[in-house]
């Protein structure tokens, strides 16, 4: 059977306002535009479906209107949900406040989301091979207990693979430690690995991350429009990336961590999964919307308008 992406993070309801920029404290701002998308943990597994591999969510989903607009993204997507909808509550949103350079800011509410257990998680039965990604945003309470417990009773074989975001930084020493040293692979962008590490510099950095993680474990450390760079077996080796003019760049991480897990769930080496994951970051940039992750043969033709990869260096 086929290797899968699970995701046991947070999918939300991702509220996007385009705004000419942020407000001061106490003024206001008129938005351009307002939608509202299926986002959070929905990116990344809508980036892997897209790309051929079996993606699952093993989070919870509340009911309403929130959670009725997850399902039916995922179900578009062909993305497993494996638990049943949380009653009672509705899931949360995040609201994302786009500015003209396509930077954003978040603000992020707690709902059904937050109410997983050691059973629901469970609904997804992760098997040798598979992939099952956390968020740094899960390590608060009350994600936190049940996650960890959970992640660490998993079979031999299954890989864990951890999406720091910022909150790794803000949390307790002995938590972090717990996720990291549970931790197959790492994937984050240059300033989450310098917070961990206090090093500035990418390349050095992923030597520094993998000081934190359990022998053998893959570092990728994305780099923005430059590419990302990535250590395997005690060697990292810079990828190059493809540099677009970006409409939103809300996703793009989630669209370059998607790919690059459904891309090894489907057996690519890790290189070659970075330079697709590196192409498919710089197309979603170009789109609106967080889970706007371009297709396999989307990044297909584009890596072929770019002609033959070029060498990467140590």
């Amino acid at each position: 059977m086929s290797a899968r992406v699970i995701h046991t993070g947070q999918a939300l309801v991702d509220v996007v306002l385009e705004v000419p920029d942020l407000p001061v404290r106490g003024a206001n701002v008129n938005a351009a535009t307002y939608t509202r998308y299926a986002g959070g943990a929905v990116s990344i597994l809508v980036a892997a479906a897209r790309t051929g591999a079996p993606a699952v969510h093993a989070g919870a989903v509340g009911t309403g209107p929130n959670g009725d607009l997850l399902r039916e993204a995922m179900a578009r997507e062909g993305i497993e949900l494996a638990s049943p909808p949380v009653p009672g509550k509705d899931t949360g949103i995040c609201v994302v406040l786009v500015e003209p350079t396509a930077e954003r800011t978040f603000v992020t509410t707690y709902g059904a989301e937050r109410e997983i257990s050691v059973d629901l998680l469970a609904t997804s039965e992760p098997r040798p091979g598979d992939l099952v990604c956390l968020t740094g945003y899960s390590l608060y309470p009350p994600t936190r207990d049940p996650l960890l417990a959970w992640l660490e009773a998993l079979p031999e074989g299954v890989d864990v693979v951890l999406d720091p975001g910022a909150a790794l930084a803000d949390l307790p020493r002995e938590h972090g430690a717990r996720a990291l040293g549970l931790t197959d692979v790492w994937t984050s962008n240059a300033q989450e690995a310098q917070e961990l590490t206090g090093v500035r510099d990418p390349f050095a950095a992923c030597a520094a991350v993998a000081e934190h993680l359990p022998d053998g474990a893959v570092v990728v450390v994305r780099d923005g429009a430059d590419g990302c760079y990535v250590r395997v077996e005690g060697e990292t080796t810079y990828v190059a990336g493809y540099p677009q003019a970006p409409v939103d760049t809300n996703g793009a991480g989630d669209a370059h961590t998607g790919v690059l897990l459904a891309e090894r769930a489907l057996g690519t080496p890790w290189h070659e999964a970075a330079r697709r994951a590196n192409a498919a970051g710089a197309v979603k940039v170009t789109r609106r919307g967080p889970a706007t992750a371009p297709t396999r043969v989307e990044v297909d033709a584009f890596l072929a308008e770019r002609g033959p990869a070029g060498p990467t260096s140590g």
